[in-house]
């Protein structure tokens, strides 16, 4: 099951559009969301963890199944506290409700109730449940003369003991309603203090569940203490669990635990805090809808005293609230594990992400240094330098490296971890880029995407592979496999250098994966189109003013008009052929027409056999007349051939979609891509292309990926080379 864990991140001013009402003074330590994150993961579980800021949503959108579409649901993880304003626990929640995504934990109005104290007095008191009495005051006029003491304050909508305080005396008291309505800005709910012992009860659950160990806050036998903010942050007070309590005097606590819990309509898991006074009566202090799990909480520790591990409490939050939404059924369709990948107890996909997600700051890192190097397709120094930069990661997993010179454009480099003729893989990636370096765009990052030249249709497909091989190694699954690594350097010319190469490769793979740029749906190609670059150039030769050489006729821009409605005529649905302008230039002086222009367009086509056809009729239009004053000179680009679709490719995809399924990564079918290297793979090998990140902005200087999709396409790549050393064998 795909869980987002969302959290919030301390100060997190740059996810807000305005810093507006009460900051958020309550934040999870990264390291506890990433205990939570692993801990799911291990369960079995695709996790991504998120940022609950501005971008949530996007960022929800990008990575969570699409149920709407067939797919398996998924679920958050929420560990969010809020940024800011009123109410800040139910900020996510209502957020979550909209957009139609199941989550762990109470709803908005679960949260709300808890997190407003005056508000659960209310329902606690109005439900026959005991509570210590209590005064709501907006300002210290309203503060009676005849108030018992001593009381406690506390902020109406904060948590963590924020403003808590013990009050002896009318005029301290006065003093405090003051400043806390001014820090706050919100009424401060006064009640009676129990001196005494306080305990902390957990439950997980719903309808019936289950209550944790009690634990007894140790106030070292002081009657009259409290935690403090400072206690629970920097020096937490020591638990005592099982308390020393009567089994009917435990027995009262968690029936009062149970009741609390069911009547401020808390889902899934929680903790009700108590204080016993000296005649040992229990009074309710307050329901903690978003327990604490860090690892000095007495949430956690009770639920380790009942026999939990870390994983398994985290898993079982999951588990109750999957049932909650689902029913039981879904439990266990998402615990199923497949019996034949299994390493270490552990199913080798778990292993397999888990490594990948706590490597994906190395995996971005190593795309940056990727997108320093100027690798343009006709900077030969930059191209193999980043071949040798690329082969030196590979030399430390095993791989031996094989040079196919190439002095014009760089370097072509085959790259294998065995030394038998045949691959059960061969993984197809290209060193150079189209963009020359005036137009360069450096690596960024922003709201999950990742810019920068070269990322989505290069660097970014060898930044994967990186990450699927280091976790293949990771897993010791690596040397089980014999794979072949194909870089080519030409891949903006077309591939004429590297095409025998690749067709001789191939020849001896049982598999071929391309590593271009996955579209935003996860799109893999089975067959794309070829393309025929043309740059034409029309001339108008000079003439004497006001002859009839120099009249309109011979005007080169009206020459391109002409031809480009010829042009157009070669669109054709019926064949798959489709013109596409991509440039137009002209030059003249003032008064008299043009004597230059210059026309680029590029020609897709999806039958093999039209490319001649479509040469000709090229050749045809742009022809002119002996005498004709407009002389045009005809430039062939890159060429490609169509990538066709056969059985073995389309078997290839079918298992990879079965693969994609099992990682839960979005894939899906793609027939009409621009233009693949795989045109020149040896008919009749399984072929694909676009194992790379999923990308957009393609063809332009925006191109990105989406970061997270690093680790998504790792996976897939890695499980998928590994299946191929066992030819996909169920």
């Amino acid at each position: 099951m795909k869980v987002a864990v969302i959290y919030n991140k301390s100060e997190d001013k740059e996810g807000v559009i305005n810093v507006f009402g009460m900051q958020n003074q309550e934040t999870y330590n990264p390291k506890t969301v990433e205990r939570v994150a692993s801990s799911l993961e291990k369960g079995g579980h695709n996790v991504r963890v998120i940022d609950g800021n501005i971008n949530v949503i996007e960022q929800l959108q990008n990575f969570m199944p699409r149920v709407v579409q067939g797919e398996q649901p998924g679920m958050v993880f929420n560990m969010a506290y809020g940024l800011q304003g009123v109410s800040r626990y139910t900020h996510i929640p209502s957020l979550l409700e909209m957009v139609g995504i199941p989550y762990v934990g109470s709803s908005p109005a679960g949260h709300g109730v808890a997190l407003d104290k005056v508000t659960t007095k209310m329902m606690v008191h109005a439900a026959g449940l005991p509570t210590a009495p209590y005064w709501v005051f907006f300002n210290a006029d309203q503060i009676p003369e005849d108030l018992p003491f001593p009381v406690i304050t506390k902020p109406k909508m904060e948590a963590v003991s924020l403003g808590i305080q013990v009050i002896h005396d009318l005029n301290s008291l006065k003093t405090a309603i003051t400043n806390l309505v001014e820090q706050f800005k919100q009424p401060v709910l006064v009640e009676k203090f129990i001196p005494g012992r306080e305990f902390a009860v957990g439950l997980i659950g719903n309808r019936d569940p289950e209550i944790l160990p009690i634990v007894e806050i140790d106030l070292k036998g002081d009657p009259n203490a409290i935690q403090s903010l400072e206690d629970k942050l920097k020096t937490p007070k020591g638990k005592i669990c099982p308390a020393n309590l009567s089994e009917e005097q435990a027995e009262t606590l968690r029936k009062l635990t149970r009741e609390t819990f069911q009547v401020l309509g808390i889902y899934d898991f929680g903790r009700v805090d108590f204080r016993m006074d000296s005649d040992g009566n229990f009074y309710i202090l307050e329901l903690n809808s978003m327990a604490s799990l860090g690892s000095t909480g007495s949430y956690v520790h009770a639920a380790e005293k009942a026999g939990y591990t870390f994983e398994t409490m985290i898993n079982r939050m999951l588990d109750v609230a999957v049932e909650r939404y689902f029913g039981s059924r879904q439990i266990e369709q998402i615990g199923t594990e497949e019996p034949e990948s299994k390493a270490k107890n552990d199913p080798l996909r778990i292993r397999l992400r888990s490594f990948l997600r706590g490597n994906l700051t190395t995996i971005e890192d190593q795309l940056s240094k990727m997108v320093e190097i100027n690798s343009y397709v006709q900077n030969s120094e930059g191209v193999n330098s980043l071949g040798r930069w690329y082969s030196n990661q590979l030399s430390s997993m095993g791989f031996n490296r094989q040079v196919h010179s190439r002095a014009e454009l760089g370097n072509i480099l085959y790259l294998s971890n065995h030394m038998d003729e045949h691959n059960d893989i061969l993984l197809v990636g290209s060193l150079d880029n189209s963009v020359d370096y005036e137009d360069y765009s450096p690596f960024s990052e922003e709201r999950g995407r990742i810019y920068g030249t070269g990322v989505s249709h290069g660097k970014g497909g060898l930044a994967v592979l990186l990450g699927a091989l280091k976790a293949l190694r990771y897993t010791r699954s690596l040397r089980k496999i014999k794979c072949g690594i194909l870089l080519i350097s030409d891949n903006s010319k077309g591939g004429r250098s590297s095409k025998p190469i690749l067709e001789e490769l191939s020849s001896k793979s049982s598999y071929v994966a391309g590593l271009n740029g996955a579209g935003l749906s996860g799109e893999i190609l089975t067959s794309c189109y070829g393309s025929l670059h043309y740059e034409i150039e029309i001339n108008r030769l000079q003439t004497k003013l006001g002859s009839k050489s120099s009249s309109e006729t011979d005007d080169p821009i009206l020459f391109i008009a002409q031809k480009v409605a010829s042009l157009k005529k070669l669109n054709s649905e019926t064949d798959g052929s489709y013109v596409t302008l991509t440039g137009i230039e002209t030059k003249g002086a003032e008064a008299q027409p043009a004597y230059h222009a210059a026309l680029s367009f590029l020609i897709r086509y999806r039958l093999a056999d039209k490319r001649k056809y479509l040469e000709e009729q090229i050749h045809k239009i742009f022809e002119t007349k002996s005498t004709s004053n407009i002389k045009v000179h005809i430039t062939k680009g890159p060429q490609r051939k169509p990538f066709l679709e056969n059985e073995n490719s389309l078997k290839f995809f079918e298992d990879i979609e079965k693969t994609a399924k099992l990682v839960e990564v979005r894939v899906k079918k793609s027939d009409a891509g621009d233009a693949s290297l795989l045109a020149y793979v040896a008919p009749g090998t399984p072929a694909i292309d676009g194992l790379g990140p999923v990308s957009g902005g393609l063809g332009t200087s925006n191109e990105y990926i989406v970061r997270d999709s690093l680790i998504d396409r790792s996976v897939l790549l890695a499980y998928t080379i590994f299946k191929s050393a066992k030819n996909f064998a169920a």
